[in-house]
């Protein structure tokens, strides 16, 4: 089967490989930073939002696991590319707990936003590159990358924008100034990098009602 995907397309098979055992890393780490990031928060609607975020992380691992399966690729294939992604997200997952350790409940749950934004910043990216390939490839490599891509690709604009509102409003609440909690990406229900900005510069609006 490879051989022959191999032929039809003009896409770097064994680098397409490498990218999906990255992904399906980053999903399954992600699942531990959200585990360790809920119990961070002290917000009670992000830790609401981080729940359903955890859920649908765990879809996400099994929407990669069926296409390992379609492609028949190993999941449990290691590469060095997927070990580095796995020491990351052990380091978030640590960092967070670091933070839990100190005593200071805000501060840790600002640095749980963070370790969010940062590992949703690279499982973003993933999905992206994957939409990419989708689009180059051609024959069942296409058509279940396109697939896979489809039914993940909102979820995980929505984590990353929605993330970054959250981290910025609260860094700011702890500043002393004025925060939009929920932040304006949640409540605009952002779905886009366009989105995310706009509602970042309605914030001052919001303040004023």
């Amino acid at each position: 089967m490879e051989w022959d995907m191999a032929k039809k397309t003009s896409v770097d098979i064994a680098q397409v490989h490498e990218l999906l055992y990255q992904a399906l890393e980053t999903e399954v780490g992600g699942i531990d930073i959200y585990t360790t990031a809920i119990k961070c928060a002290v917000n009670d609607d992000l830790r609401k939002e981080w729940g359903e975020y955890l859920g649908e992380t765990r879809t996400h691992r099994a929407v990669l696991l069926n296409v390992f399966e379609m492609l028949e690729l190993d999941p449990d294939t290691r590469s060095p590319g997927r070990d580095v992604v796995a020491h990351i997200g052990a380091s978030l997952v640590e960092a967070m707990n670091l933070a839990k350790r100190s005593g200071d409940a805000r501060a840790a749950e600002l640095v749980a936003t963070e370790c969010v934004v940062l590992a949703e910043t690279k499982d973003h990216g993933n999905w992206e590159l994957i939409g990419k390939v989708a689009e180059q490839a051609t024959g069942e490599m296409a058509r279940v990358l396109k697939q896979a891509h489809d039914a993940v690709e909102q979820d995980e604009d929505h984590h990353l924008y929605h993330t970054k509102g959250w981290s910025r409003e609260l860094w700011l609440q702890s500043l002393g100034i004025p925060a939009v909690l929920p932040p304006p990406e949640e409540v605009k229900q952002v779905e886009t990098a366009i989105g995310a900005s706009r509602a970042e510069q309605s914030r001052d609006k919001m303040l004023k009602h």
